[in-house]
């Protein structure tokens, strides 16, 4: 295993899982979650990104499932907790910024495809969140990394919704139709890929945030939270 992935500790608290496609609000809503809850986010896309990202630094293509688990051995990926976010840290570089452009997210769909890194990606994913207390984002965290989750929430928005919040996001975005389309398309293969493909899993709490603001996202997810706080609570007691 890799030296320097982040091992997270904490009091044995919920394992909180958010999935759901690009641009739902995934990362925010986790990021305003822990801090509320004084819980620890654990943003998996990061982890994908930091690994596309180096892809693309020493050429090692993105089709190539062996050589891209060689590479995820060989590196040293840090997360680390603050404000609205995480500070990502790829062999002790701050790679936080640069893993949100464009070729890197379009590299890390591609490099996500493969059976083998996500295999890899959970098993880390696992020991970052053994201790519970955590909130973890991404696309398969209730399904495949934390089957049993105690709170799982399944965060989707329109298409257009979504391709219209990434274009807002960034000064220099396409035009908001082409944004749309590689949105639909990147859906495409996160819900057709053979390894975990993005669905919600059967017991996940659906939250359709295309007409609602951020605050009202929260606002539904604390109560999803509180409801299975009470229930897990209940049968600790029982």
């Amino acid at each position: 295993m890799a030296a320097g992935w982040l091992r997270m500790t904490s009091t044995k608290r919920l394992i909180i899982a958010i999935d759901g496609p690009a641009g739902a609000g995934k990362s925010t809503l986790a990021a305003r979650l822990a801090r509320r809850l004084g819980y620890v986010n654990i943003e998996s896309g990061a982890m994908y990104r930091a690994l596309a990202l180096k892809a693309l630094e020493t050429r090692v293509a993105v089709e190539d499932e062996a050589a891209l688990v060689g590479l995820a051995e060989g590196s040293q990926i840090d997360l680390r907790p603050e404000g609205d976010g995480n500070r990502v840290l790829l062999d002790g570089r701050d790679v936080s910024q640069r893993i949100r452009e464009a070729d890197v997210t379009e590299a890390a769909s591609k490099v996500s495809v493969h059976p083998r890194v996500r295999e890899w990606m959970v098993a880390r994913q696992r020991e970052m969140g053994e201790q519970g207390g955590i909130i973890m984002e991404g696309r398969d965290i209730g399904t495949k990394v934390f089957p049993d989750a105690e709170v799982k929430i399944f965060l989707d928005a329109a298409p257009e919704v979504r391709g219209d919040r990434r274009f807002r996001q960034k000064a220099a975005s396409p035009p908001p139709e082409e944004v749309i389309a590689e949105m639909r398309e990147r859906d495409r293969r996160d819900r057709t890929r053979a390894a975990s493909p993005l669905e919600p899993a059967a017991d996940a709490v659906v939250i359709d945030s295309t007409g609602m603001n951020i605050e009202e996202v929260i606002a539904a997810a604390e109560r999803v939270i509180a409801e299975k706080q009470k229930q897990y609570s209940a049968r600790q007691m029982g």
